[in-house]
């Protein structure tokens, strides 16, 4: 892949047919109840048994993961799993009134689901959950942050390719229509060829490590979206404004793994000359805005502000000029606005064709994988105050077992 611009868009007509400006925002939603079904779902003699994994107070259902299956021809939520009483029967009641369990084992004894989501946000229990289902002979659909560290990933990996699963995670935002069309532009010159990215966390009470888990896997997993694979890491990471040592691990309340740090500077290289930024500290929250990623090209910039359904914006040629601020930025692709519901289930549903097609998934276990690298190699770095390459040789946590 060809960092200066081109994106990794494996099948860019994955959305359906002329998505695009000519594809309304209401003859998107119109068109999405069909549009995103796999067509070997829809066929299929008897439905596929689908099951949903969560837990009520501790991590819940994530960001709608337990609804990713809902309205869909050829798939059956045949249940529930939630170690919380109330939270169990409120989520079983508004699938429909399937099966309920308090054990999530048990549940996938006794329904033998071939799809799973495994929806709370808390990553401390997606490994041993996710292979499990995969032992178990289903498909696995996972809340972020993926896993707690590479050696995780790589055992779930192994699951899957030993049981012939499909594995995807829920990084929709590279999957968001307007940030699919934003790569098709850019990987076509609309700011020239890309030489720089700058992605910044939402900076608040969680800045530094924990922001760079829970969001920066977003922002990692965006920046591989347009430039491919990040080749080395240098990075500081403070707290209270000295280099971190592994003392300084802490957890936190989505159990995402080892943290460390209330200040993240760190950069990344890709191939061609393309470098990466991230950045996490407090002081910047109020100058910095709207947490995203920039991308810099040799003649414009285009923005994503990120959430559950992310807006672009673009700005060509220079910033400034002597008179003062010049080329202000622009809304890119306004008409394609998408609900935060159909931007949940736009990645799920690919999951499901992947399924039915035998392919990865474009919000694969792989990508998902690659981004938590990424975070450890931050640490790696700012630990040994020197770059390191990617991929990691140590695939344990930096900071220490769990």
């Amino acid at each position: 892949m060809r960092a200066s611009g081109r994106s990794r868009l494996d099948s860019p007509g994955r959305l359906g047919p002329d998505i695009g400006m000519s594809l309304t925002r209401r003859a998107f939603l119109v068109a999405a109840p069909t549009l995103f079904l796999a067509p070997a779902l829809r066929a299929a003699d008897s439905p596929m048994r689908a099951a949903v994994i969560g837990h009520t107070g501790r991590g819940d259902f994530g960001h709608g993961l337990d609804a990713i299956f809902l309205k869909r021809p050829g798939i059956e939520v045949v249940g529930v799993a939630d170690p919380d009483p109330l939270g169990r029967a409120r989520v079983a009641a508004a699938l429909g009134g399937v099966a309920a369990h308090a054990d999530w084992r048990a549940m996938l004894a006794k329904e033998r689901p071939q799809l799973v989501s495994i929806a709370m946000r808390h990553a401390d229990e997606h490994a041993a959950i996710a292979i499990a289902c995969l032992e178990a002979g289903a498909h696995v659909y996972l809340e972020k942050p993926f896993v707690r560290s590479p050696d995780e990933a790589d055992a779930v990996l192994a699951a899957a390719a030993r049981h012939r699963r499909r594995v995807a995670v829920a990084h929709g935002m590279r999957m968001a229509p307007v940030v699919q069309r934003l790569r098709q532009e850019v990987a076509g010159g609309l700011i020239g060829e890309l030489r720089e990215m700058r992605a910044h966390g939402k900076q608040d009470a969680r800045a530094g490590g924990e922001d760079m888990m829970v969001l920066g896997s977003h922002l990692f997993d965006l920046m591989r979206a347009f430039a491919g694979e990040a080749r080395s890491c240098s990075a500081r990471v403070l707290q209270g404004g000295r280099d971190i040592t592994a003392n300084d691990r802490r957890q936190v309340k989505d159990s995402v793994g080892w943290v460390a740090g209330d200040q993240v500077d760190a950069r990344f290289a890709f191939d061609h000359g393309v470098h990466a930024s991230f950045t996490s500290d407090s002081r910047l929250k109020e100058t910095a805005g709207h947490w995203g990623i920039e991308l810099h090209g040799s003649r414009g910039v285009a923005r994503i502000h990120c959430d559950l359904s992310p807006r672009a914006f673009v700005r060509t040629g220079p910033g400034w000029n002597v008179a003062g601020p010049d080329n202000p930025w622009k809304a890119f692709e306004p008409r394609m606005a998408t609900p935060e519901a159909e931007c949940i289930r736009i990645p799920a549903t690919d999951w499901m064709e992947a399924v039915a097609a035998d392919r990865e998934p474009e919000c694969s276990g792989r990508n998902g994988a690659a981004a938590v690298e990424m975070v450890m190699a931050v640490y790696h770095a700012a630990l040994r105050r020197a770059w390191v390459d990617l991929p990691l040789g140590r695939r344990e946590h930096p900071l220490g077992s769990a």
